[in-house]
């Protein structure tokens, strides 16, 4: 079911050479971008009209209004299931202790006698979060998006998940219990590219956003690369990722359970097992049949998941050469699973987020760490973060100098300024003073 790529023998490859050989889902954001151009002008010229007439087309339900009522929130968690109310409170505590602590000061730094540069954080006015509601219901989306957002002291937060027939028009209840439960009480049923543009243009219901966060599929991330430059995004996130670095130690149970468990979300989730141990690998192979005969999800996301171009198991030499192929591949979820897996896991320069041993399973990052689980992904983990407090926050630099202190770098101003050919630059502060070239 799931292919075997062999590294093992010659010396890896470096840099990019070693990323192509690697599995990768085809993920063309370029090309759905301009099928989610028009959908997002019409937006912008329409308003609340073409979100009701595209929640018709894509969702199949005609939508009496876009803003979800505030009775329809406030049933949702009264009805909720207790045990589920009982987990969700317990990963936004859970969040909240690990997100709080990421909260910025404001710091002072005196560069000179006389001058100071202080940066201060600000948040973001106002963020358009985003829960998807496709294939699966995400309320641990909702808590991923909303409880940064609240640390980091947003003010206005809005939240739009797709409608849903089943349920009259409105987000999936679970949805709506978990915005009621984080006091959000802005939400809209629109989604896709859809939702963005409305947090990008604004319409009628819902004033236009600074900057929109939460995963979802590929319309979702073009619709976030066709307003980049107008409103702040997080990623452009694509489909789930897992990697497994694992040696001979490794419980062949556990490691099939975690790929299953990112292959269910989609036909193009990646499931990777980066091993040094062929009796690893086998034994893997063969504890996957019985495992996903008795989940389901299986032949429309497991299977296609498992058997597709973005899923393998890569052998190596040793683990030496597996650190530095998941370090290329830069998965959104890494899991080291070996005998030293705390001190490989120090080493890792690309990834998401690490789960070390084989007690921290991707699954608990999902749900309960405290970790956020919005990441990137598409080997973007080389230059992005994971969604956190900083997300929302832009830091300010506020410079404060003394005339004795601007006077003592005039020169130095006004030189660099002449060598760039700007010399209005350098004038603006000669105006300050009875200046001439220091020595004439």
């Amino acid at each position: 079911m799931i292919s075997r790529i062999d590294l093992r023998g010659d010396a890896l490859p470096e840099g990019g050479a070693l990323r192509d050989l690697l599995p990768r889902a085809d993920f063309d954001v370029a090309a759905a971008l301009e099928k989610v151009r028009p959908i997002c002008e019409d937006v912008h010229h329409r308003g609340d009209a073409a979100l009701i007439e595209f929640a018709e087309k894509f969702d199949g339900v005609r939508l009496d209004q876009v803003r979800v009522p505030a009775a329809a929130l406030k049933r949702a968690l009264e009805e909720l299931d207790p045990a589920v109310r009982a987990a969700l409170e317990e990963s936004v505590r859970r969040a909240r202790i690990v997100h709080r602590a990421q909260r910025r000061s404001e710091h002072t730094t005196q560069v000179v006698p006389g001058g100071t540069v202080t940066e201060k954080w600000v948040p973001v006015d106002r963020v358009g979060l985003y829960a998807p509601g496709g294939r699966s219901v995400y309320p641990s989306s909702v808590i991923m998006n909303v409880v940064p957002a609240q640390e980091a002291g947003v003010a206005s937060i809005a939240l739009a998940s797709p409608a849903q027939k089943e349920f009259g028009g409105l987000p999936h209840p679970t949805i709506l219990a978990a915005c009621a439960l984080l006091g959000v009480d802005e939400v809209y049923a629109a989604g896709g590219a859809t939702a963005v543009a409305m947090f990008a243009y604004g319409t009628e219901s819902c004033a236009p956003a600074n900057m929109v966060t939460g995963p979802g599929n590929i319309w979702v991330a073009a619709a976030k690369r066709y307003f980049t430059g107008r409103i702040g995004i997080d990623s452009e996130a694509g489909p789930t990722e897992i990697a497994v670095l694992a040696d001979a130690t490794a419980d062949p149970v556990h490691v099939a359970a975690d790929l299953i468990s990112q292959a269910e979300h989609d036909p193009l989730a990646a499931a990777v097992l980066v091993t040094d141990s062929p009796e690893l690998a086998a034994a893997v192979e063969r504890e996957l049949e019985p495992q996903i005969a008795a989940t389901k999800h299986v032949e429309d996301r497991i299977v296609p998941a498992l058997s597709g171009r973005q899923s393998a198991i890569v052998l190596v030499s040793d683990i030496e050469d597996g650190l530095e192929v998941v370090n290329a591949y830069g998965a959104e979820h890494l899991e080291i699973q070996t005998a030293d897996a705390t001190a490989l896991a120090a080493r890792v320069r690309n990834a998401g987020a690490v789960f070390v041993g084989p007690w921290a399973p991707v699954s608990l990052g999902d749900y309960a760490a405290g970790s956020n689980h919005v990441l990137p992904t598409g080997g973007c983990a080389c230059h992005s973060s994971g969604l956190s407090v900083q997300s929302f926050l832009r830091g300010i630099h506020i410079v404060d100098y003394t005339r004795d202190a601007l006077a003592e770098v005039t020169h130095h101003v006004v030189t660099l300024a002449e060598a760039e050919d700007l010399p209005a630059h350098g004038a603006a502060l000669k105006a300050r003073f009875d200046w001439k070239v220091p020595g004439q």
